[in-house]
């Protein structure tokens, strides 16, 4: 439990930290509503903000997450349910060191369950302006630690000075290197924050305003404190990917902006191989036996192989996305792109490969009942290979419920959950 006003609104927030279940993740949890409401700490729900991180679900949000979320990584934790009672976590005072202290305070237990991580595989950079990230492997095959070269350079006209640091994120060092590190300001840029209504309580001993000489009314705790609370930021972070990483990062001048589309991407990367590899296996079906399973025949078969199945809970599948099918001489014919049913259709059909595989089901047929969280998230075109995955979530003698998908590049085109009945074929 730990509690403080918000850096940048001034709320007044109560914290209480709490165990989670094993794989569940980092979550947020606003309790200060009539009902509490969840946010998991994923990319996915970043919401866009100046000069801090914030996580959003529909309309409500948590602000500057990222000191939190790197105390979380720097002592290794995984699986947390964080609750508060307001919209920003409390700032304390300015590092995370307080809230290191908080948790280790509350007692850290482990779970039985190997850690997931994300290892870097290939070299990756972003950049913006003469700001960049590069993200590489660990120099070792059997590394296990994320390596942070950061570069901070704001110019020679600037009060705070080149600093550079190298940090191996082990949680002694993170505890005495990065935790205590205070987030700063420029003088100049005081004035602007607080015209936009931000930082109205703060006061010089509350964190590191930098004038012309230095801090103004303040000391520092480190001659390179500014680069340590920028490595500070980038762990908490790069925490948004769900996955403690290894491999080495090469930072110059990054902000929170630059650290979220460095996640993004080191993700796109992660689903170009699962995809790769994918297409690479050896198909489990032609679609010669796919014809004994399904009924539909040209123009409305739409899967062409099987690739995966496990048992009869889980398929992927691949149709292969051509100019020469019927409907791209009407759909769109300028800009061709697949119909969004069409797409349903194939996800159904896959799924009725699925469940076919249960013995109880063979000779009888699938037929769509209903839908249901059914979203498109990107067009599928001629030359794309449309990826079909399904997941059994109930089957019954007379009917079947499955969480379906389609992907293109290893991103995901369409979702749903769909209903089936499952019948008799008529003679």
């Amino acid at each position: 439990m730990f509690e403080g006003r918000g850096l940048f609104s001034g709320h007044v927030a109560r914290v209480c930290v709490k165990p989670a279940p094993v794989n569940s993740g980092i979550w947020f949890v606003r309790t200060d509503g009539p009902v509490p409401i969840r946010i998991a700490a994923r990319l996915e729900n970043v919401t866009k903000r100046a000069r801090r991180t914030a996580l959003r679900n529909g309309t409500v949000s948590v602000e500057t997450v990222e000191h939190c979320l790197s105390a979380c990584v720097g002592l290794g934790l995984d699986n947390l349910q964080i609750e508060l009672d307001s919209d920003e976590l409390p700032a304390v005072d300015g590092s995370c060191k307080p809230i290191v202290e908080a948790l280790k305070a509350a007692g850290i237990q482990e779970q039985d369950a190997d850690r997931e991580v994300y290892v870097i595989q290939d070299i990756e950079r972003v950049v913006d302006g003469d700001a960049e990230l590069v993200a590489l492997p660990p120099l070792h095959p059997d590394g296990d630690a994320l390596e942070i070269e950061y570069d901070l350079d704001y110019g020679p006209e600037s009060p705070i000075p080149r600093q550079r640091l190298h940090f191996v994120l082990r949680q002694e060092d993170f505890e005495t290197m990065i935790a205590p590190a205070r987030t700063f300001v420029l003088e100049r840029e005081v004035e602007g924050l607080r015209a936009a209504g931000m930082g109205l309580h703060l006061s010089y001993q509350d964190l590191l305003v930098i004038g012309a000489n230095g801090p103004i009314e303040n000391a520092l705790r480190f001659p390179d404190e500014f680069v340590r609370h920028k490595i500070l930021d980038l762990i908490g972070d790069l925490s948004l990917l769900g996955r403690f990483i290894v491999g080495r990062i090469y930072a110059r001048k990054s902000g929170h902006a630059l650290n979220h589309l460095l996640v993004r991407t080191l993700l796109e990367a992660e689903r170009e191989r699962a995809h790769r590899q994918t297409l690479a296996k050896r198909p489990l079906s032609d679609i010669r036996r796919i014809q004994r399973v399904l009924p539909h025949r040209y123009p409305f078969l739409l899967v062409d192989r099987i690739l995966e199945i496990e048992g009869a809970r889980r398929i992927v599948g691949v149709k292969n996305v051509t100019i020469n099918e019927e409907f791209f001489q009407g759909h769109y014919p300028g800009d061709p792109i697949m119909p969004g049913v069409l797409i349903i259709e194939a996800m159904s059909q896959i799924s009725g490969v699925l469940l076919s595989q249960e013995l109880e089901h063979k000779g009888k047929m699938a037929v769509l009942l209903s839908l249901d969280k059914v979203k498109f998230r990107q067009p599928v075109r001629p030359g794309d290979q449309l990826i079909l995955e399904a997941e059994a979530l109930k089957v019954r003698s007379s009917g079947a419920h499955v969480r379906a998908r389609a992907l293109v590049g290893g991103a995901v085109a369409a979702e749903g959950e769909i209903k089936f009945v499952l019948t008799d074929p008529q003679q």
